[in-house]
């Protein structure tokens, strides 16, 4: 199965199985990795931003512009940030490795 590693906020990393056909956040979820993901992936908040490492940045599929919309809200946001929600673990992405920002951004609490 292939395997993916979070950089969690103190810089300590956690390796998980990935299973194909889930999200970023999903595995998240799944590992108990802080990551929010408010909306459950339906494209409507940044809190399950992710700063992807550059290696892999350059692999995924580009970013909607529903996607990059969210993204300007992200707390931290960087040149390889993508939210967790829209990545898909597929075999090509085994060995994946994302990091946490330091804060996230509810736009649905922080009005």
């Amino acid at each position: 199965m292939p395997k993916m590693t979070f950089i969690n906020t103190d810089g300590s990393r956690q390796e998980v199985e990935a299973p194909i056909g889930l999200s970023v956040m999903e595995i998240a979820h799944r590992n108990h990795v802080d990551l929010e993901g408010a909306c459950e992936g339906s494209l409507a908040c940044s809190t399950c931003h992710v700063v992807v490492e550059q290696e892999w940045y350059d692999v995924l599929e580009p970013a909607s512009e529903d996607e990059e919309d969210m993204l300007d809200l992200a707390f931290g946001l960087t040149h390889t940030s993508r939210l967790g929600c829209q990545i898909k673990m597929t075999e090509e992405l085994d060995g994946l490795t994302v990091s946490l920002p330091g804060a996230t951004r509810n736009m649905a609490v922080d009005k």
